[in-house]
């Protein structure tokens, strides 16, 4: 066979050797494109220009010693004036790096002693190869307990890799960077710390990414699975229960010199009745407010809502809304009722206003009707009563019953476009009226934008009254980086408010610009316009039109988030006569460091918006948010003034708010408030709270009845099996003399039975794996497992040299230089459940302790062992006793090669072909 694979070497290369005097192309290239870990021949041309029979002692050698000769000395005949190739094999190994590289022939004349040598350039190409496989990692842990994970990395390639690791969802133990070198592996470690606590059993999946830093798109991602096992369910329960919360406030104010205190008390609940989710209910009561209504405080309040499949019922207070012309927002006591059918709904409500006193009383009915998925259109129809006493209903006199039917609806034009609309009549004794909205929104890539137009005659009696307004805004994205926007506002002049809230001041805004996105993080806005403010309350504060031109700066800088506005206006002060001008400068800084957000804020502005011409304001403040813990957090707020505008908001000058979780269910909430009142310009109130909260899950339902487990841990030659521990989620167990043991009135639901390793010796193992998954469902349940002592593995990696006759020392010189690089391997060990793994070097001692009695299959992987060694045997299969110690030895071996010589000579001869001299 070595002959035939000879010949057919020599003839292959047998054009190469007529051109062998020009050094030929062909020859060349098949030196240019070596890869690693494969054994190749390079031809040397050899010729003998004397008139007699030479006879040449070669010896090879390279300038790599991971590139080595197969036969390093050999002898060669030549005839007279013939030119002969000489082959040399060689081996390239694995980790022979990229580059070039030479082979030298040394030459002995064995007729005169004279000695020359011939030289060849190879290349070895580059191989990129990183391997990554997971090691260990555990199957269970408890929840609060940390997961640890080990991989192995290995550059099985022949470039040195600069490799970046990184874990999504754990941490990483290992540098994210390291370089690795040719056959060079690392053990990679990730940990991750669970959640103590966590309600029930879940898998969590680690995650480790490598690559080669320049080249992120050649990434590898490796995932290990664990099971927590939760220690403190709280999910699994017999009962489907319903979220309640019952709260108790002290609340006490100062108002005007005059101090008002009081307790408060409120009921809310929000769930379903049922474990299918089915009847949904929704209900809150609050008693009556002790200091004077604002924002910081409830007022009374009382309600319940019911839902099932398509019905719909609310009695009692809530917002109540007909439409947006007839009814926009009125609240009120009453009740409500819905039926949706499969594309039509029906519906009414009755309302008793509570803090607007023209109207009476309501009577609203409606009816829908899909078209399609989004579309569908509506008819309604809207009675109000008025007091007995004459009331102003905006600007008409509301002298007898209003009657307002109306019809809207919404149409989804194409997958971009949406319009709606309404159209309502009003009808009194006196007067008619009407009124329409029409609304379009449209979305594209680029281009997006809504537009919104609602126009009420001077005699209609709905929401709005002589009305005419439009709002508006577009936004175009011209490219990536920039786009350009127009906003136009018009607030309603007459709509009829409920007296519970201020009506914010009348605006007219039009302002058109562009925004440019010159970094990631970091964008520019500059806009123009001219808006009008005008003060709904008497005596007004403000009347004002302005022309204005703002430039906004936002930038993310490290942690740093910054935010600077400067806006330079002309204004018109209509309630003074006098015109000035108006500019605006403000500065946001916001970051969050040691889980606490940190917001400061300031403006100046010099305007002639109010009662004097280029008046100075200063305006600053700060806000502290600290989440300390996940039942502890505190905030903390301070501004010392407001601009006049905003006059219908809650202003807080100071505010401080903490919250604190005593334990699951129980919450304390203590507030301060130092505020302007609403409407008001210098007038201060003060207002603090203390309340507290408990939730109890007020069980609505049973779902299932209460279960047992039972069973024996048999002794299989310990020492005892009384007062072992058992653990069953948050169920504990402890058995008996005679290994008896009982879990009672447990939950349903799915479970891991543990041992409490503590309790029994250390070289007690069970016969089952545990913590073991078990699925209770039967009134009933058994498991039994017994418990015997563990058994070992230990070992031996021995490196065993065999000799050969006529190669000893070209053996015993490959392994001097092999001994520089210390090998390994992986040693896995598998039983019927149990499986370990472990990275063992050559010539070292191994071991696999705690194992549980049985079959066992150690196999033994390379892990990219040199291709000269082998494993002389790979796997072992036997059967562990109890307390057994099982002794193993592995032998790694070089790989022999065998050299066949050929019985007759093969010359390969050109006489033709004459030298020129």
């Amino acid at each position: 066979m070595i002959r035939i694979w000879t010949i057919f070497i020599i003839i292959s290369l047998f054009p190469i050797f007529i051109f062998s005097q020009q050094q030929s192309n062909r020859l060349s290239s098949k030196k240019d494109s070596i890869l690693p870990g494969m054994s190749t021949s390079i031809p040397f041309t050899l010729e003998n220009n004397s008139d007699e029979n030479r006879s040449y002692e070669i010896s090879v050698s390279t300038s790599s010693p991971s590139i080595t000769p197969i036969l390093a000395k050999g002898e060669f005949q030549i005839a007279a004036r013939e030119t002969s190739a000489y082959l040399v094999p060689l081996r390239i190994a694995t980790e022979t790096s990229q580059g070039n590289y030479s082979v030298t022939l040394n030459i002995t004349d064995r007729n005169n002693g004279i000695s020359f040598t011939k030289t060849s350039k190879i290349t070895v190409s580059g191989n990129r190869n990183i391997f990554l496989t997971p090691l260990n990692s555990p199957e269970f842990v408890r929840a609060g307990e940390t997961i640890r994970a080990s991989f192995l990395l290995k550059n099985n390639g022949n470039i040195t890799e600069d490799i970046h690791l990184e874990s999504k969802n754990a941490i990483l133990d290992n540098e994210p960077s390291l370089i690795l070198e040719p056959n060079e592996s690392k053990i990679i470690t990730i940990h991750k710390v669970t959640n103590p606590e966590l309600s029930q059993n879940e898998f969590q999946n680690l995650n480790l990414s490598v690559y080669s830093k320049g080249i992120p798109k050649e990434v590898q991602n490796v995932y290990i699975s664990t099971q927590i096992i939760s220690v403190k369910p709280s999910e699994n329960d017999i009962y489907h229960r319903l979220p309640v919360a019952l709260s108790l406030s002290f609340i006490g104010m100062q108002n005007m010199g005059v101090y008002n205190d009081g307790f408060q008390g409120e009921i809310y609940g929000k769930g379903t009745l049922d474990k299918d989710n089915k009847n949904q209910i929704e209900f809150r009561a609050v008693t009556h407010n002790p200091v004077d209504l604002n924002t910081f405080t409830q007022y009374e309040e009382y309600f319940v809502n019911y839902k099932r499949d398509n019905f719909f019922i609310h009695l009692g207070d809530k917002t109540y809304s007909s439409s947006y012309l007839t009814e926009f927002a009125r609240y009120g006591r009453g009740a409500e009722v819905r039926y949706d059918f499969n594309k039509f709904s029906l519906g009414g409500f009755y309302n008793h206003p509570r803090f607007f006193r023209d109207i009476k009383d309501e009577f609203n009915m409606y009816s829908s009707f899909k078209i399609r998925k989004e579309s569908e259109i509506s008819v309604g129809y809207l009675y109000k009563t008025p007091r007995k006493e004459e009331i102003r209903y905006g600007d008409l006199s509301l002298d007898s019953d209003a009657h307002l039917p109306y019809t809207k609806g919404k149409f989804k034009i194409s997958r971009n476009i949406n319009v709606s609309g309404e159209f309502a009549y009003s009808t009194t004794k006196k007067t008619d009226g009407t009124a329409y909205m029409l609304q379009a929104d449209a979305i594209f890539e680029r281009f997006n934008g809504s537009l919104m137009y609602v126009k009420a005659s001077p005699e209609f009696a709905g929401y709005f009254t002589n009305t005419n307004t439009f709002n508006g805004n577009i936004n175009y994205k011209i490219s990536r980086k920039l786009s350009a926007f127009v906003n136009y506002t018009q607030d309603v002049k007459n709509f009829q408010r409920d007296t519970l809230f201020l009506a914010a001041p009348y605006r007219q805004y039009l302002q058109y610009g562009v925004q440019y996105k010159y970094l990631s993080n970091g964008s520019v806005i500059l806009n123009s316009g001219y808006q009008k403010y005008q003060d709904r309350l008497e005596p007004k504060q403000f009347d004002y039109y302005e022309r204005f031109f703002k430039v906004s700066i936002n930038q993310q800088v490290g942690m740093f988030q910054v935010n600077i506005e400067g806006q330079f206006g002309k204004t018109d002060n209509y309630l003074t006569g006098f015109s000035g001008n108006s500019s605006f400068y403000s500065a946001n800084l916001s970051f969050q460091k040691f889980r606490t957000f940190f917001n400061v804020f300031g403006s100046y502005a010099i305007s002639s918006r109010y009662q004097l011409q280029n008046q100075k304001q200063l305006y600053y403040g700060a806000r502290i948010y600290s989440r300390f813990s996940d039942k502890t957090t505190l905030s903390i707020f301070y501004q010392n003034n407001y601009m006049p505008e905003e006059y219908f908001k809650d202003r807080n000058l100071f505010e401080l708010l903490f919250h604190q979780q005593l334990f699951p269910g129980n919450e304390i909430d203590l507030s301060g408030r130092y505020s302007l009142q609403r409407g008001e310009i210098g007038d201060k109130d003060f207002i603090f709270s203390i309340r507290y909260t408990w939730r109890p899950n007020v069980p609505v339902q049973k779902t299932a009845e209460y279960i047992s487990l039972s069973g024996n841990i048999s002794n299989l030659g310990i020492k005892k099996t009384e007062g072992i521990r058992l653990m069953l989620g948050n169920y504990l167990s402890v058995t008996d003399h005679e290994g008896n043991y009982v879990f009672k009135n447990v939950i349903p639901g799915n479970y891991f039975l543990e041992i409490d390793r503590s309790t029994t010796e250390i070289n007690d193992i069970p016969t089952l794996a545990l913590p073991a998954a078990l699925s209770l469902s039967n009134k009933e349940n058994i498991f039994n497992f017994g418990l015997t002592t563990a058994a070992n593995v230990q070992g031996h990696i021995q490196f065993v040299e065999t000799e050969d006759k006529d190669h000893t020392g070209l053996t015993e010189l490959l392994a001097k230089k092999e001994k520089k690089k210390k090998e390994s391997i992986i040693i896995e060990a598998t039983g019927k459940d149990q499986t370990y793994r472990k990275i063992c070097f050559i010539g070292e001692d191994f071991d696999f302790t705690y194992l549980r009695p049985g079959d066992w299959t150690v196999k033994v992987y390379r892990n990219g062992l040199d291709k000269r060694y082998k494993v002389s045997n790979d796997k072992f299969q036997f059967t562990l006793a109890p307390s057994e110690t099982k002794k193993l030895n592995i032998h790694i071996v070089k790989q022999q090669i065998e050299i066949k010589y050929q019985q007759e000579s093969l010359k390969v001869s050109y006489n033709e072909i004459k030298k020129k001299k």
